[in-house]
């Protein structure tokens, strides 16, 4: 698998050029390449075919896509598990998280072709596994020359989950204790980082063999939770994160101090109802969904380029073998993102 990054030496500029009309041929046949399901299903239900190339209104950004990743959204929505929240919408393009070239942009965007970027998309349906996607400004973000497309696909819905999840959610304040459940996942090992970034104490939860890697990203403490349950622990923190979905407000409230916050990425009807429930408790509790935000992606790649997040690939399919990574997605990751590159 080769992946994409661009110089920035003269001969890239002309690149940039190059490939920005080569693709603006390609919008004249009208069609790409895209990852679709006509239906809710297993990962069979996916398939690659062309359709229609999105088109954007004069307020939108359109992104040659180069990279995209596979988050357990994606299959959850997929399988149909969460219709009741976002039914319909078929024949769908799923993924959230793009990295590549801006093609198109607003005549008073900041944008410019030949750019590159990520965007957390802001359609409800999604639309990243394809040739081309179309979002809002608002919800793209600028890399750095030296960031493989590979390596930027993998911090949009991840990053962004893990950051409101501990700031916005946690409220999470520097010096603060913080366990993190499922510390090695996507979500969990960027969790990690962006509290050791605040300066906080964190504890890290994941299995056995993910120790030495957790406390790489920074964990101070490690719980194997094959042979202990943190719920059980005597310790008490000030926010308890579970990015793996596997505890709940109910069991974690008991390890919290006063004033604690526990915040869980499992957008249910039984954890929205915890949500309202322990709204006016001392310990609260919230189900929450990432909001696509470009401040929240710039801020991401601030820590990125100061060292402070480091980006762990698992493992990278090809667009034609999305259907595999979402099966392999579904199997569970243990360390990292599954990464989808559209260079084949």
């Amino acid at each position: 698998m080769r992946s994409s990054p661009l110089s920035t030496d003269t001969n890239s500029s002309n690149e940039i050029t190059d490939n920005a009309a080569t693709d603006k041929k390609n919008l004249n046949k009208g069609s790409m390449r895209a990852v679709v399901f006509d239906d809710y299903g297993t990962p069979d239900v996916l398939r690659l075919t062309d359709r229609p190339i999105p088109q954007r209104s004069a307020n939108e950004i359109l992104i040659k896509v180069h990279a995209s990743s596979v988050n357990p959204i994606d299959y959850r929505l997929r399988s149909g598990e969460m219709k009741g929240i976002l039914p319909g919408g078929f024949p769908r393009i799923p993924g959230y998280d793009v990295a590549g070239e801006i093609i198109e942009s607003p005549t008073k965007s900041t944008f410019d072709p030949g750019d590159r970027v990520i965007a957390f998309l802001d359609n409800k349906y999604g639309g990243a596994l394809a040739e081309y996607a179309v979002c809002e400004p608002e919800v793209v973000a600028r890399i750095p020359a030296g960031l493989p497309f590979e390596q930027a696909a993998a911090i949009p819905l991840a990053g962004t989950t893990a950051l409101q999840s501990l700031r916005n959610h946690g409220n999470m304040q520097t010096g603060d204790h913080v366990l993190i459940n499922g510390a090695s996942g996507g979500v969990g090992a960027f969790a990690v980082q962006i509290a050791k970034a605040y300066d906080c104490h964190v504890d890290a939860v994941a299995s056995g063999d993910n120790e030495e890697f957790c406390k790489s990203l920074g964990a101070d403490h490690f719980y194997n939770y094959e042979d202990v349950n943190f719920e059980d622990s005597a310790e008490r923190w000030d926010v308890v994160f579970d990015a793996a979905g596997k505890s709940g407000y109910w069991n974690s409230r008991t390890v919290l101090n006063k004033g604690g916050r526990y915040v869980s990425t499992e957008p249910d009807v039984k954890g929205m109802i915890m949500t309202v429930v322990t709204w006016p408790l001392s310990k609260s509790g919230t189900v929450m969904l990432a909001k696509p935000n470009a401040d929240d992606l710039r801020t991401l790649i601030d820590l990125y380029e100061q060292g402070k997040l480091k980006i762990t690939i698992d493992s990278t399919f090809p667009l034609s073998k999305a259907a595999d990574a979402h099966r392999y997605v579904e199997q569970g990751v243990e360390r990292g993102k599954v990464i989808v590159s559209h260079q084949e």
